[in-house]
């Protein structure tokens, strides 16, 4: 067994020899390279990222001593990628949990089954650094980790995510080195990082070396002050070195001219100062960005300077004197095969998604990110949230919520975190806030936290969710700045800000839980946000899923998620619940929340003239960089188009704008109006044509109703046992009056449907139902069955017939849902009219949905309706949708959620046809809109399965025609669903028209 000290179960060492930390940096030769920020151009770089020699053991009991001495022989040894994370490269086991520890609530004990991953890689150091002193960088390790360099004992140090980095000069030589790094799974450091996630370990961010003159720059922090008028800015760069050096610093613009200089000797510390007249400002719309090269020495450091004043005033969140909206998402650094190794192209690619979808704020939940990100976050505009690594939600489950936060002994680990952060962060200008971690409880070792964060920083307001009353602390908030909060419903957020005593802004931290067919409440939200100054904004939770992509035993791909590994405790699929899938294919949620979030507002005036009003929702620029353009359809098909050059409102200006379209007076047909934002031009994140927002309106133009044509045309009714035939000239139904139902409807011979239609009150349950579904089981809503107390021809003439049926709807045991009467009528022509009168028993949860369900054969693929499209509605989450006419496949309604649920639904459905490739089928429609959905799967399929590779796709096309379904929500996390949005009506009635056609030969 290896004989080293255990630093991990001891809250006295939270380090052995690591070097303070600082603001992060690369040293490069030249300003050339330094601008181009390419690292490994530097020669005073050196990865050591690649290949390294690595053993697993499952017990730090089972690590051989003398492993990392010099001459070891680790031949034997695995091959291992750094960075990396064990558990997706076949090492210990992926593990999901949300809230609770994987191990006995005893800190600081962590088990003494402790998992050790062990590295030895040799590397070379050129005879270049001879006189060079040389750093080692570990940007982020996690638990902890032990360091030795050829043989001897460099040092020791834990909190995963921040760097830790080692002098490691009295170790090296010139030529052939070895390094070897002992990393424990869990040190007591893991009590403070209980965040929902998968818990992976190892090497997992970037290595590398560092060479430095004897005397160089340590740290650099640049501060700046904005006058009032913000018309002079003045920065301060404080140095800190570690001996006498001539210091010279270069401010230079975007276009990299010198637009000030300023040099001092500096001597361990000191401050060069200078004046910038007329600066141009960063906020996230328009990030511009001067580059300040720091000269000192043969090396030159350049930091990204963008001037922003970020003020709360009378409760308000400010920018640069402009009261701001953070309209964010929580994310999460997340691979679906790299895990926490986060490559800097999938930054990118999260940050173009994010700005194409109109989102401008990230939090960095719940950890600092690679610091590369937030280089990109400058550049690309957005405004960060930088969250200590730090969560311990776990003792709240032990049985005390404040455990380690009114604990003392626990206090430097808990200010370790902010420290780290703040200092390796401090310079980025894209921060707008420092939060001091997420869900700890609220005590005296938060408040330290915030208390040295402030006098370290007082240019960033401080954040804690862990404030919110709710929790029970009696701890002093006044350190913290901003009212943080989580899923709090919109009228709890209402009450706050109609409040004249609270004082501070609110920012929900999280909100809108994103989690599979969802967040449905989006707009109620923002609605709120914007009527309040005091409301900054929120984020969502959270920004993507994080299954690990993994394999069936027959090699089929899928997206795993807890429990899919045999690890307990876990949380099932709830890392399941971002905007995105792990491969960052956007959800339709995402979709919303594009529209709901959209910095353009566009309002009907007066639509008889063609006046709408547009709100410019940007902070900071006017409307010069987007296109207007406008379309009016006519029952789906364009009638004119035009662009609109003359929008320019200014930022929170409203606009009057007159489209020049021309309506009739009055038409059989109805016209709508859509209006679109483009951008003008290319930006970094995306290309001219791409839609910022748009809106939709109905047009006043009165509709002429077409007279209603009676059919003559006679039918022939024959009772065969409980089955009455209807047939006339091309078709043939038949009803059957045991059942209450049809068992075929045909036309020429073409039958049209597979299984008797039933009415149906149930939908697989999405995530967003995880909590309600426990009452609709309860209730039996899954195994609502029709029981028929009577059906009987109650009308009929040589041209129609009515049959009505008394029927209930119920499950196991308990007395019926619901009581109906439903009135069908077939006329000459074959088409089917159906009324339903429902009264639901008292006392029952609102219900998922109640319509019509019917099986059509296979061969049923096309869909074509006229409502809400492209793609998914629902009540409560239908603004990114637009009023249209839809030629889909029945394939492309379906909505592919990891854990299969109710999707593809179209809210708003005026008539549908769903039919086989030469239009053969039945046209839907209702005295008002519907909501409808063709799949090839039925709501028991999708309720079985637990992933989406379990489906099996039916040959035959399901179909619902619902009176109403009930709102997605976000109560997987958030608020219950909003009564507006349930189906919670006692008694209603609905009808349903139903057409057997060709429809080739009748369009």
């Amino acid at each position: 067994m290896i004989k080293i000290e255990k630093y991990w179960e001891n809250l006295d060492v939270l380090h052995i020899n690591r070097i303070a930390p600082r603001a992060y940096y690369i040293p490069y030769a030249d300003e050339t390279s330094a601008f181009n920020q390419k690292r490994g151009k530097s020669p005073y770089y050196q990865t050591l990222n690649g290949l390294w020699k690595f053993q697993y053991v499952r017990s730090v009991k089972e690590v051989q001593d003398g492993f990392y001495d010099a001459a070891a022989n680790v031949n034997g040894w695995d091959d291992l990628i750094v960075p990396s994370c064990w558990q997706v490269n076949g090492y210990d086991q992926n593990h999901y949990t949300n809230v609770n520890y994987p191990f006995p609530c005893d800190p600081p004990f962590v088990p003494n089954e402790n998992p050790a991953g062990l590295y030895v890689r040799d590397f070379q150091i050129s005879e270049q650094w001879a006189d060079k002193e040389k750093y080692i960088v570990f940007e982020g390790v996690n638990s902890c980790m032990y360091l030795w360099v050829n043989g001897a004992f460099v040092g020791y140090s834990q909190g995963s995510r921040v760097p830790a980095e080692f002098d490691i000069s009295p170790y090296l030589k010139v030529g052939k080195n070895r390094m070897a790094v002992m990393v424990l799974k869990w040190c007591d450091g893991t009590y403070l990082e209980d965040q929902d996630l998968w818990r992976f370990s190892g090497i997992f961010r970037d290595v590398y070396l560092l060479a430095r003159s004897k005397n160089h720059i340590r740290d650099v922090f640049n501060r700046q002050e904005l006058s009032e008028d913000r018309r002079q800015a003045t920065i301060r760069c404080e140095i800190t070195t570690t001996g006498a050096l001539p210091t010279r610093v270069e401010l230079k613009d975007a276009s990299n001219q010198l637009i000030q200089k300023g040099s001092l000797t500096i001597d361990r510390s000191g401050t060069i100062e200078l004046h910038i007249d007329e600066p141009k400002l960063w906020n996230a719309e328009q990030p511009y960005l001067y580059q300040l090269y720091v000269y000192a020495g043969d090396e030159v450091l350049l930091f990204q300077v963008g001037f922003r004043k970020i003020e709360i005033k009378d409760g308000v969140f400010l920018i640069n004197g402009m009261p701001v909206k953070l309209k964010g998402v929580n994310r999460h650094d997340s691979h679906p095969e790299l895990g926490q190794t986060i490559p800097l192209n999938h930054m990118i690619k999260d940050l173009i998604l994010m700005k194409s979808h109109n989102i401008n704020t990230v939090r960095t939940s719940h950890y600092p990110n690679d610091p590369r990100f937030l280089n990109l976050c400058n550049e690309y505009g957005f405004y960060v949230i930088d969250e200590a690594d730090l969560e311990c939600h776990g003792v709240f489950h032990a049985g005390d919520y404040h455990m380690l936060t009114k604990n003392p002994a626990w206090q430097r680990a808990f200010v370790d975190r902010a420290e780290r952060m703040v200092e390796r962060d401090k310079n980025h200008p894209s921060i707008v806030m420092w939060s001091m971690g997420n869900e700890s409880g609220y005590d005296v070792n938060h408040m330290a936290m915030a208390a040295w964060t402030k006098a370290r920083d007082r240019s960033r307001p401080v954040h804690y969710e862990g404030i919110d009353p709710r929790h029970k602390g009696s701890a002093d908030t006044e350190v913290i700045d901003v009212e943080g909060r989580m899923y709090s419903s919109p009228a709890y957020i209402d009450a706050y800000a109609s409040d004249e005593n609270s004082t501070k802004p609110m920012f929900l931290c999280e909100y809108s839980h994103a989690m599979g067919n969802g967040p449905g409440d989006l707009k109620d939200y923002w609605d709120v946000i914007y009527k309040h100054p005091k409301l900054m904004g929120g984020c969502v939770w959270e920004w993507s899923d994080h299954g690990i992509k993994t394999r069936t035993p027959d090699g089929t791909p899928f997206f795993a998620y807890g429990g899919d590994f045999g690890d307990q405790p876990n949380d099932g699929n709830f890392c399941i619940d971002g905007l995105v899938d792990p491969d960052r294919k956007p959800h339709t949620g995402l979709l919303e929340l594009k529209k709901v979030i959209a910095p353009i507002r566009v309002e009907a005036a007066d639509l008889h003239n063609g006046a709408i009003t547009v709100t410019n929702l940007y902070d900071f620029q006017d409307l010069a960089h987007v296109v207007m353009t406008w379309k009016v359809e006519k029952d789906g098909r364009t009638t004119e188009q035009g662009e609109m050059s003359e929008v320019h409102a200014g930022p929170h200006q409203t606009q009057t704008v007159t489209i020049p379209y021309k309506l009739p007076e009055s038409s059989e047909s109805r016209y709508f109006l859509t209006v679109s934002f483009k951008l003008r031009k290319d930006t970094e994140w995306a290309g001219a044509g791409h839609e910022i927002t748009f809106e939709q309106f109905e047009l006043p133009v009165v509709v002429r109703k077409l007279p209603r044509v009676e059919t003559k045309a006679t039918i022939e009714l024959q009772q065969q046992d409980h089955s009455l035939i209807v047939e006339g000239f091309d078709f043939r139904h038949v009803f059957d009056l045991h059942d209450g139902t049809f068992t075929r409807i045909t036309k020429h011979g073409v039958n049209m449907i597979e299984a008797p239609p039933k009415f149906n009150i149930w939908r697989a349950p999405t995530d967003n139902d995880r909590k309600i579904k426990r009452l609709w089981l309860e209730d039996n809503y899954d195994r609502a069955l029709m029981h028929v107390y009577k059906a009987e021809i109650t009308k009929q003439s040589p041209t129609d017939v009515e049959i009505t049926v008394d029927f209930s709807l119920g499950g196991y045991i308990k007395i019926p849902l619901l009581h109906g009467t439903a009135i069908w009528r077939i006329d000459g022509t074959g088409a089917i009219a159906l009324r339903v009168n429902v009264n639901v028993r008292e006392g029952l949860t609102f219900l998922p949905r109640f319509g019509l369900q019917l099986t059509m054969p296979g061969g049923t693929e096309e869909v074509e309706y006229f409502g809400l499209g492209p793609h998914e509605s629902y009540m409560d989450k239908r603004h990114s949708v637009r009023k249209g006419k839809y030629l889909l496949r029945v394939d492309d309604m379906f909505e592919n959620y990891i854990m299969p649920q109710e999707n593809g639904a179209r809210y708003g459905t005026e008539w549908a046809i769903v039919s086989n490739e030469q239009g053969m089928g039945l046209r839907f429609t209702s005295n008002g809109e519907f909501s409808f959905n063709a799949s090839h799967y039925s709501p028991e399929d999708l309720t079985l399965a637990s992933h989406d590779i379990e489906l099996v796709k039916r040959k035959e096309t399901i179909v619902h025609l619902d009176y109403k379904m009930s709102g997605v929500g976000s109560n997987s996390c958030g608020p219950e669903l909003l009564e507006q949005y349930r189906l919670d009506e006692r008694e209603f009635q609905f009808e349903l028209h139903i057409l057997p056609i060709f429809k080739e030969d009748e369009s």
